[in-house]
């Protein structure tokens, strides 16, 4: 198919030549001094100081979308629950934010996003409501908040700039940075034709009978298992899952690890959240690593990180204001090149060659719908591959 092997060739094109720059280590990618930019005397950074570095940014073209300085300015205080995970990169931009405008602050709650979506609606309820918003690395949490109706709309000026795949019904939140499910798989053993392009069809290929690997107790493989429960049903996915266990799939902690050991010649080829082989390849750029992506079903799921008002705040303009901040160019150049995330603009490129989300197929699912996920751990440890 066009789309999968022009992608893997550009990825190769920009990632292979030296190393990534950007999340490692979730290093601090800022240097140099702020400047005096069109933020007049807000002194709003250059935009090279919203961007990672190293090769990931080489003749990368400036963003698209609304620049922060068009935006009007921040001023007051936010309290803000923030998941876990990428949050500490979240909280670099937020920083960012703070020195921009010196009458805003943001004061934050940090703990794993589901355990703060229980909080938020157990507070709503209680008529004890702590947090102004809420920011989640995944849609299940902001969903489970948004059906126990512990949420008010965000405004229509701030989610214009994002599809409508991207955004919760009746504006209940709305995606910040994407992140895409792919295939790694090692360059040296196997050729991007032969993976399939569809997820179903793993088991029964020969060439990676017992050469692949997963991370089951992994949150994103949930949810990946989510969407293919509601896109094909529970009695086809759990038999997916059995076939892939029988099929000798080897075990991991991480989706990180899973990268690695493909990277490694451990593995041919495994299920993993695509900026994890763009972590790999800042490391070791010759490393013999490449991603593919399946076609219309849950292998090619597009989740995102996002942001939900909560109810009872009474900081409504503050927040429209913020969310367009953080859908502004400068904002999205900084999750694209950082964290490699998914851009949730028109404008601003994924990074490393990475096809663009508008060439991806994901199943087509309400991405709501992946917080319903009590039947997917029953049905996980039903097929023997639960933590």
């Amino acid at each position: 198919m066009t789309r999968r092997s022009t992608s893997r060739r550009r990825f190769l094109g920009a990632a292979g030549a030296a190393a990534l720059g950007g999340l490692a280590g979730c290093a601090n990618p800022f240097g140099g001094e702020t400047t005096e930019g069109s933020g007049e005397d807000l002194g709003v950074p250059s935009l090279s100081e919203f961007r990672g570095s190293g090769a990931i940014v080489d003749g990368r073209p400036a963003p698209g979308g609304t620049s922060i300085d068009e935006l009007p300015d921040l001023s007051g205080s936010l309290n803000l629950y923030i998941g876990g995970g990428e949050g500490g990169i979240y909280k670099g931009f937020i920083g960012m934010l703070e020195d921009i405008y010196p009458d805003f602050s943001v004061l934050d709650s940090n703990s794993p996003s589901a355990s703060l979506a229980q909080t938020i609606v157990e507070e709503v309820e209680a008529g004890a409501t702590q947090a102004d918003l809420f920011w989640s690395i995944d849609a299940a949490s902001l969903g489970f908040v948004a059906e126990n109706d512990a949420y008010e709309p965000l405004a229509d000026e701030a989610l214009e700039p994002v599809p409508a795949d991207f955004r919760g019904a009746d504006n209940a939140w709305v995606g910040v940075a994407g992140r895409a499910r792919s295939v790694p798989y090692n360059t040296d053993v196997i050729s991007e034709s032969e993976i399939p392009e569809k997820v179903a069809q793993f088991p029964e290929t020969e060439a990676l009978r017992g050469t692949m690997g997963w991370a089951p107790t992994y949150g994103a493989f949930k949810a990946f298992v989510t969407a293919m429960r509601l896109q094909k049903g529970p009695e086809t996915t759990r038999q997916w899952l059995e076939a892939m266990r029988e099929a000798g799939t080897d075990r991991h902690r991480n989706e990180y690890l899973v990268t690695q050991a493909v990277a490694d010649g451990d593995l041919t080829a495994g299920f993993a959240n695509h900026y994890y082989a763009m972590r790999v390849k800042n490391q070791r750029p010759d490393a013999p690593l490449d991603l593919a992506f399946t076609n219309g079903d849950a292998g090619g799921l597009v989740n995102v990180a996002g942001v939900l008002q909560v109810k009872g705040t009474e900081k409504d303009d503050l927040i429209t204001n913020f969310v367009r901040h953080l859908l502004s160019a400068e904002a999205q150049e900084f999750f694209a090149t950082v964290s490699y995330a998914y851009p949730m603009i028109p404008g601003v490129e994924p990074v490393g060659g990475l096809p663009t989300v508008d060439e991806l197929n994901p199943p087509d699912i309400n991405l709501a719908d992946l917080a319903d996920l009590e039947p997917t751990l029953e049905l996980m440890s039903e097929a023997g591959v639960s933590g």
